[in-house]
């Protein structure tokens, strides 16, 4: 480090990380160690639509050596001349190399490898998310030296906020000329009494700022940090899924392997042994027709790959058991606590705010029943008033409220009867059925529609709109025989991915027509008569 120009350094965080506290964190422990900082800010808008950025500049000379002279301090960050970056988020570390902040050969990168979604990213119909790995190569390229891991992951462990394990970061980089001890009594607040002797939050912040500095500083643990995040491996991932019988082991190729058995495995969660047989004996047939598409199996099983993760998805579609089932697990409470960061002696109490409305009721009943029940609400939306609702506050914490959501959890035995379950196997064999016979023609036909169950997703009218698309996207382009294979092919490819990107639908029609198919009927739309309010002008 050069000893005539300040030490730079900048901190980004997202909105409640602490990252004030730590540039303060910084500047105390610089200042008490006899060196010269100084910190400017600037801040950021809410949560996850931006971050709040932190500069900070030390000099590396202690003030006592400088003769009475003062170091200059620039009051923000010059592209390409950083030091040092700190980030408690993957894109807003690459956000930030984006905008020049990062010199390939003189800037240090530390970032969480954590994501927290932009509401771009959420907007997306399909897939929005930005690429890790392609965030990862970001800051590889344009750092001389990088550490990436999943700070988040250590917050909670150690019971912590991010900005302390940001703090132990820092410090096992070596880039400001501080001993650790230095760090850790601003860090106890100034109190270098036992650790047993310390208060709670004091305690948490120690604990998540040596696991930080033993990721950084140790090299063999920093190689397995980023080996880890390289590899798409999280603390947060999601477990196993249970080992496939022998039976259905034979009955696929390994090729499919993982993705059946997570499949199953929900299948067999979200209704019975039964439910999950009939999962496997639809993903047969496909599997029966891609080995016809392509006997040499040279494509990996890939139309039946895509077909087992779409078809579990779909055949556990959400309704209002299969959410009271979630909202009373025991490992839901335990990670409500944990989030919270909620001692043993605490008490927790978490109220869930549901509100079923006709079709909810409905899709349990038998088809007859919810008819009837869908009709009376229709004729009451004829009349002007709102879709029929119930609005319910149930208090998990409870004994009745826990009860509440354990008895309609229970009720899965009631899906099977009721309505929707028999118009969502309807509707899936209808896909099934066009993914068989496209993969019989040509594998990359069975390909792109395996690939359309992206398009059911949600709950509600979103999960309506997803269906109507798909359905139509088969019937439409996928039954046109008369056009080849290979045309089709594309013309599917193209439908699919306007439906993605965009919710209202113009972009598929466009692609619908575009490839000489008829777009999407309009849907009728209740109209809604409203009340002129009085006026207020004389």
């Amino acid at each position: 480090m050069e000893q005539n120009r300040p030490i730079t350094l900048l901190v980004c965080a997202l909105g409640g990380e602490g990252g004030g506290v730590l540039t303060e964190w910084l500047v105390d422990i610089a200042r008490h160690a006899g060196y010269a900082a100084q910190s400017t800010s600037i801040p950021g808008v809410a949560q996850r639509t931006g971050a709040t950025t932190y500069y900070i500049e030390v000099f590396p000379v202690p003030l006592a050596q400088l003769g009475g002279r003062r170091p200059v301090f620039s009051l923000s960050p010059v592209p390409g001349a950083l030091d040092a970056i700190v980030s408690s988020e993957l894109l807003e570390t690459a956000r930030q190399i984006g905008n020049g902040m990062s010199a390939p050969l003189r800037t240090l990168v530390i970032s969480s490898s954590a994501r927290i979604f932009t509401t771009a990213e959420r907007m997306q119909p399909g897939d929005g998310r930005a690429d890790a790995q392609q965030l990862l190569d970001v800051v590889k390229a344009f750092s001389r030296e990088h550490h990436v891991f999943d700070m988040n992951a250590v917050a909670r462990e150690a019971g912590t906020v991010v900005s302390a394990v940001m703090l132990g970061a820092i410090a096992g980089s070596g880039l400001f000329p501080f001993p650790r001890a230095a760090y850790e009594h601003v860090v106890r607040g100034g109190d270098n009494s036992a650790p047993a002797k310390l208060n709670k939050m004091a305690a948490a912040s120690l604990r998540g700022f040596a696991a930080a500095f033993a990721a950084v500083s140790a090299p063999r643990a920093q190689a397995a940090f980023v080996s880890s995040v390289m590899a798409g491996d999280t603390h947060d991932a999601p477990p196993p899924a249970r080992a496939l019988s022998s039976e259905l082991a034979q009955r696929f190729p390994p090729a499919v392997h993982d993705m059946l058995a997570l499949g199953h495995a929900r299948v067999l969660d979200y209704q019975d042994a039964v439910y999950a047989e009939l999962y496997a004996a639809r993903l047969a047939k496909v599997l029966e027709a891609e080995r016809a598409g392509d006997p040499a199996g040279a494509q990996g099983f890939a139309v039946t790959r895509e077909t087992a993760r779409w078809l579990a998805l779909w055949m556990a579609f959400d309704d209002i058991v299969r959410v009271a089932a979630l909202k009373g697990r025991a490992s839901r409470a335990q990670r409500v606590r944990h989030e919270v960061r909620a001692a043993d002696e605490d008490i927790v109490k978490v109220y869930d705010h549901f509100k079923p409305g006709t079709a909810e009721f409905a899709a349990l009943l038998p088809p007859g029943l919810a008819r009837r029940v869908q009709a009376w609400d229709q004729r009451r939306q004829t009349r002007g008033r709102e879709p029929w609702a119930l609005p319910l506050k149930v208090g998990s914490h409870s004994v009745f409220g826990m009860a509440s959501l354990r008895l309609l959890s229970s009720l899965k035995w009631l899906r099977r009867r009721g309505q929707r379950f028999a118009e969502e196997q309807v509707l899936i064999e209808r896909w099934l059925a066009a993914v068989e016979a496209g993969t019989r023609e040509a594998w990359a036909l069975g390909r792109e529609l395996a690939l359309c169950g992206r398009l059911i997703k949600g709950y509600g009218s979103t999960n309506e709109r997803g269906k109507h698309n798909l359905l139509h996207v088969v019937d439409e382009l996928a039954g046109r025989t008369a056009l080849p294979a290979p045309m089709r092919t594309d013309a599917i490819a193209a439908a699919r991915e306007a439906a993605l990107a965009d919710e209202g639908g113009k972009a598929l029609d466009a692609a619908l027509v575009r490839h000489g198919a008829a777009p999407r009927p309009v849907q009728a739309q209740p109209i809604r008569w409203m009340k002129r309010p009085p006026s207020t002008t004389v």
